[in-house]
């Protein structure tokens, strides 16, 4: 009888045993069922992300985007943004805007675009210019100099090097010496036509054009004061002394275009960038911005409204 009675207890114990185990087992698998419910990897997957786009949104997005990102529906664009070189964060929800206004463009184009304030109308919420960046501080249809603003270190510009009552930033004026004492080796004599301004000569020369063409031709070709480069003293207009005419068909213009970065100056509305400067194309308007920034604008082939935007004011 002992004997029976041991084993039925034995028994007894073992089978609460087994069905503590059990019970053990499945609490575990409720918490980890819990706890995977409340990742993001879970609640992304209830609204029809798949696990590719998730690992790209939770690597790129912090906590904050991503709660809000749950309380909208599945955007296949929103993990191909982030993907996209230029990519800024808080440009987020006006790239998705300006998709829905441009679904045909290019994702890549919508970036670019956006970055540099396409998605708005030109002097529309217009920024002062940092001007604490020197020369490399950006001036255009978004960024404007105060009325006020004075031009430091501006020099005469020798009839060798321009045309008489030019005027320029110094680093700049030496910087461009250089360049045409090393572009007239090479066979090519290349001429400062136009350089610094004032406010008042732009405000004029912008409003005569208004006066001639209309306002929007005039926003094409010329910047309304404040939003001009040529008041910072670091921008100029070139052209090869012995063919002043089209200088963007002319063989000093290759020139410009291969080496004029080495010297600090970059060609500020290139062909087929328009739609980012918004300006029309001019083979002719140089800025300085220093040899190093203007490397690594020349590297990396983009307008330097794109790569201050990315680089220096993300």
């Amino acid at each position: 009888m002992p004997k029976l009675k041991l084993k039925k207890s034995v028994k007894k114990y073992l089978i609460i045993f087994i069905i503590i185990f059990i019970l053990l087992i499945i609490g575990i698998k409720a918490i980890k069922t819990y706890k995977y419910h409340q990742t993001y990897e879970y609640k992304l997957l209830q609204i029809n992300y798949k696990l590719d786009e998730i690992k790209i949104l939770t690597s790129k997005l912090d906590n904050k985007y991503l709660d809000d990102l749950l309380t909208k529906e599945y955007n296949s664009n929103i993990p191909k943004l982030l993907t996209e070189k230029y990519f800024m964060l808080k440009n987020l929800d006006r790239y998705l805007n300006f998709i829905s206004k441009n679904p045909d463009k290019a994702l890549s184009d919508i970036v670019a675009l956006v970055n540099v304030n396409r998605d708005r109308d030109f002097y529309e919420e217009l920024e002062t210019t940092d001007t604490s960046k020197g020369s490399a501080m950006l001036v255009n249809k978004y960024h404007a100099l105060s009325k006020d603003y004075e031009c430091e270190d501006i020099v005469k510009v020798s009839t060798t090097y321009g045309y008489s009552g030019m005027s320029l930033n110094k680093e700049a004026y030496d910087a461009f010496k250089r360049l045409a004492d090393d572009a007239k080796k090479d066979g090519y004599t290349i001429v400062i036509l136009s350089s610094y301004r004032t406010y008042e000569y732009q405000d004029k020369l912008w409003t005569d054009r208004k006066n001639q063409k209309g306002i929007e031709k005039a926003d094409a070709y010329a910047a309304r004061a404040g939003s001009s480069e040529h008041e910072t003293g670091l921008a100029i207009d070139v052209a090869d002394y012995n063919n002043p005419i089209n200088f963007g068909e002319q063989e000093s213009y290759t020139w410009m275009l291969n080496n004029s970065y080495k010297y600090g100056y970059i060609l500020r509305y290139p062909q087929g960038k328009e739609d980012i400067t918004g300006y029309d194309y001019e083979a002719w308007h140089y800025r300085y911005v220093g040899a190093d920034l203007a490397t690594k604008i020349h590297n990396e082939g983009i307008t330097f409204d794109e790569y201050y935007e990315f680089y220096l004011n993300n």
